[in-house]
């Protein structure tokens, strides 16, 4: 009580008083602070019940004033003092003593304002920078402290600092020397310490005489205990240093770190980084986000020296991969794939999820959001990271949670197990956007191999075998599941999916019969025919179709752009119209029910075809692909062929598609028809050109839909009223007519009109792809 009567009394004072100079003030205000240590005996009031939290306010308020009387950039006679007579050093001691309980907060909140306040930089001088340093140290050793706010504040703020002049990050990154002579440096001052109060330590050092120059330049510092090369660059043309200097001395007077901080930071050499990692565990949401915000601007300094030190000398990447670990562990071992892939919420600084006010709650819902919350910042801060920094932590990722906690999930036997873990995994590659966690994503899916695959290869890479027969799974959901997984896979941009899962085994192009050109084959060609080309309408599994099955080159080229005058026809492609009509003649008339419904015709799927074209287009541009074949003369064409696992599970499934559901049809389409779209010659050669002369053993996406309707058209005539049934599943199947009765071979029914569809869904995408390529 008697303190605020004493600060009232004070502050009335003040008002009635003549303005002092803004130095003397200052001064004053500082020797205010000063004083009380000296001449107070009470240690155990509050600060708050002083008038030091006033005079810091003043200090500060003087300080900012000045700048603005001045120009820019010039350094005044109080920021001056404050330097010279190291009064952040002091405050810092005291700050970390916590003498008056509470200086703590006061000693971060005037950092935090300095900082932030002031415009000149500040953090070159020595005097700044260091105080700065130590201050860092003391924030984080303890959570749900009642400085915790004040602690990220400051954190934060000199994050920020970082950012604007990332250069200064060097002042931070400091160098330990041997250990042997820290520790003997640190028994030495302990020594001289265990007998001396805070009290005693103000009066020595205001008897040392602060404002005697002449006795600091007969005696400058030591280097500190740890100290960057920068600092001791500058400590030569900065203002001398004091002898035993009063903060260094108090250094030794607050508690040691807590154990949970030393395991935070065994290296103890970026401790800015170290100090955010432990707020992020912080109890109160908010202080956690914030040290995320400033652990994201810190790795994303463009300074080497800086991503060195974060991953070879803090705790980063272990303690974000860890968690990340911890709580993928921490899921149910089954939850719904439809929950999984649904959650919404995700984004890692708005996690604040509340089950009470969820009505589409489910058991797990909290624990997924934090996982996905918490994946999504690793991602975001790896997108963000220096290149050195990124690299490190996607590698930790794939190390410590991919391989270590993800993958003997996936290589379980349970069929819950594996549903639930190939769902998390689904919704972790549509999630990820970064390139470095892409690229370690994609080997630790699919491995390194990019030698075309034989038969016998099942162990080189068991995770990958194993997904690739998940897709033929006697469970369906598992199936279905692993399909989308791998359908999302192909759509990130990196090129060793495409070539580790089909590229690599269409190389040598030995999918083909190679024959030696004769003088007659060059004759023909010259005619626009192809050599060897068997025209549809001459085969005999074809002779059922009449020219109303077929689209007129009027009507396929109504159907889109014109393509370019300057094209030549006769380039030793196959005609696009002829590959058009050849998917979609492949159904026969019999089986076909989409022209008894409006809008389901074959131009419905050239607008899509178009978008999705350009889309990849975009994504591979930068894998400079060829824009030809390679010529057979050069590939290995003797050698045996082997469409590899990938291709061989999708088409073995398509070559199942009557007998098999209709969600896994329309899976395996869509997969077979993303890598339809992709622009390099052999994919579009192997996938589609119906005319390509395949060698002996050899099938392709056309030949597998050929025999496929060759079986229908043998079934067709065992069913009665095939027509009008196929008809009606159709019309169900888009809600044109409500559910009745069931309908005997649905099954195959559902299979025929997904058939129909993927016919023209490829035909579509040929054209597409010949329009592009014909366009200059």
């Amino acid at each position: 009580m008697f303190s605020k009567i004493t600060s009232i009394l004070q502050h009335a004072v003040e008002a009635l008083a003549p303005s002092l100079p803004l130095q003397e003030d200052f001064v004053y205000h500082w020797k205010a602070i000063t004083h009380y240590y000296i001449e107070t005996s009470d240690d155990k009031a509050p600060v708050t019940d002083t008038n030091i939290p006033s005079h810091l306010e003043q200090m500060l308020d003087i300080l900012i004033q000045e700048e603005k009387e001045r120009e820019h950039g010039e350094t005044g006679p109080c920021m001056e003092y404050l330097l010279h007579h190291k009064i952040l050093e002091t405050l810092y001691t005291l700050g970390k003593a916590d003498c008056p309980p509470g200086m703590k907060q006061q000693v971060l909140s005037f950092y935090t304002k300095l900082l932030g306040r002031i415009q000149q930089p500040l953090l070159p001088h020595i005097n700044v920078h260091r105080p700065v340093q130590k201050l860092i140290r003391l924030c984080g050793e303890v959570l749900a402290t009642p400085t915790e706010n004040e602690e990220i504040h400051f954190l934060c703020t000199v994050c920020a600092k970082l950012k604007q002049d990332p250069y200064l990050v060097n002042f931070f990154l400091e160098v330990i020397q041997d250990p042997v002579l820290r520790t003997s440096r640190r028994q030495n001052k302990l020594k001289g310490l265990t007998s001396k109060s805070a009290a005693s330590i103000i009066a020595e050092d205001k008897l040392k005489g602060q404002d005697s120059v002449a006795a600091d330049t007969q005696q400058p510092v030591q280097p500190e205990e740890t100290s960057s090369g920068a600092e001791q660059a500058e400590g030569e043309n900065d203002l001398p240093q004091q002898p035993d200097d009063l903060s260094t001395s108090l250094d030794e007077l607050s508690i040691p770190s807590s154990p949970e901080a030393l395991d935070v930071r065994p290296h103890g050499d970026y401790n800015l980084v170290n100090s955010l990692l432990n707020l992020t565990k912080s109890p109160d949401g908010r202080v956690a986000v914030k040290a995320c915000e400033g652990l994201m601007l810190l790795v994303s300094l463009p300074e080497p020296a800086a991503a060195r030190c974060l991953t070879q000398s803090t705790c980063l990447c272990e303690l974000l991969t860890d968690r990340l670990a911890s709580l993928y562990k921490a899921l149910p071992q089954s939850m719904d794939p439809l929950d999984i892939e649904t959650v919404e919420g995700v984004n890692w600084g708005l996690d604040s999820y509340s089950h009470k006010e969820d009505a589409s709650a489910f058991p797990g819902k909290r624990a997924l959001i934090s996982f996905l919350s918490w994946f999504d910042y690793c991602d975001q801060l790896i997108k963000e990271a220096h290149q050195t920094t990124a690299a490190a932590l996607a590698c930790s990722v794939r190390q410590r949670f991919f391989v270590g906690v993800m993958e003997p999930q996936l290589m379980q036997t349970s069929e819950i197990g594996i549903l639930t873990s190939t769902a998390l995994l689904h919704r972790i590659v549509r999630q990820v956007s970064s390139d470095a966690l892409v690229h370690e994503m994609v080997y630790f899916i699919l491995g390194d191999q990019r030698e075309p695959e034989k038969q016998m290869d099942v162990n080189r890479h068991p995770l990958r075998n194993r997904l690739i027969e998940h897709c033929d799974h006697i469970s369906d959901e598992i199936s279905i599941m692993t399909l989308r997984m791998f359908e999302h896979l192909l759509q990130k941009p990196d090129e060793h999916i495409l070539y580790n899962l089909v590229l690599r085994n269409l190389e040598e192009r030995n999918y083909t019969e190679y024959k030696p050109p004769c003088q007659e084959d060059k004759d023909v060609v010259e005619n626009g025919q192809i050599a060897g080309a068997v025209d549809l309408e001459e085969d005999p599994l074809f002779t059922d179709l009449s020219p109303n099955t077929m689209l007129s080159n009027q009507e396929w080229l109504s159907a889109s752009p014109p393509a370019s005058p300057h094209h030549s026809k006769n380039d030793g492609k196959t005609e696009v119209h002829k590959i058009v009509n050849s998917f979609l003649c492949l159904v026969p008339d019999e089986a076909k029910s989409s022209y008894h419904v409006e809008g389901t015709g074959y131009d419905t799927y050239l607008r899509d075809a178009h978008r999705q074209f350009r889309d990849y287009c975009a994504i591979c541009l930068q894998w400079e692909w060829p824009g030809l074949p390679k010529p057979l003369e050069k590939c290995n064409v003797e050698a045996p062929f082997f469409e590899g696992y990938f291709l061989k599970v999708l088409f073995d499934r398509m070559g199942r598609i009557l007998d098999q559901p209709y969600d896994v049809n329309l899976q395996v389409t869509s997969v077979l028809s993303k890598l339809s779209l992709f622009p390099h010659p052999h994919i579009h050669e192997y996938l589609l050109d119906p005319y390509v002369n395949l060698a002996s053993g050899c099938r392709s996406l056309f030949s597998v839909i050929v025999r496929v309707v060759g079986d229908l058209m043998v079934r067709i005539q065992r069913i009665p009223d095939f027509t009008p049934k196929l008809l009606m599943v159709r019309k169900r199947l888009l809600g044109l007519e409500p559910d009745g009765p069931i309908v005997d071979h649905m099954t195959l029914l559902e299979g025929v009109i997904v058939l129909e569809e993927f016919c023209k869904e490829l035909a579509a995408i040929a054209f597409v792809k010949y329009h592009a390529s014909s366009t200059p």
